[in-house]
């Protein structure tokens, strides 16, 4: 099992949203890297929730329900699309420039690559942040 992290705007479609929801289908990722790694989540693989914009912050876990599939909304055949599940929402959100401030997590793609919407984060980052956020461990 993998551990990852999705970037949405809240404006378009928030935490909140989801914790209505239940369920969503993740897609409309543009960006090669992202598509690729989108392309290797795998069903039970938890995921950060983690709202761009104004708030950037990570908020929320989800976790994959399906591999990835074809988006059947896309006119681009290279389009994939990932159904996930609302896990909880983090106790407290974990702010980029705390992220940015802490020495383990410095260096991680979410800190250096702001532009990447869809990226792995490592075993040690997810314990690291679940601490930030107040929670001890999932």
């Amino acid at each position: 099992m993998a551990n990852w992290l999705f970037k949405e705007e809240p404006d378009h479609y928030s935490f909140a949203d989801l914790e209505r929801d239940g369920t969503a289908m993740w897609g409309g990722v543009t960006n090669s890297l992202a598509r690729r790694n989108l392309r290797q989540v795998r069903r039970g693989d938890k995921i950060f929730f983690y709202h761009t914009g104004k708030e950037k912050a990570i908020v929320g876990e989800m976790r994959a329900v399906t591999d990835p599939g074809p988006d059947a909304n896309s006119d681009d055949a290279k389009a994939v699309v990932v159904e996930v599940q609302r896990v909880r929402r983090l106790p407290q959100p974990v702010l980029l420039k705390r992220i940015k401030a802490d020495p383990l997590l410095a260096d991680w793609d979410l800190a250096r690559l702001p532009r990447l919407s869809v990226m792995p984060v490592s075993q040690a980052q997810w314990q690291r942040v679940l601490e930030l956020s107040g929670k001890e461990s999932s």
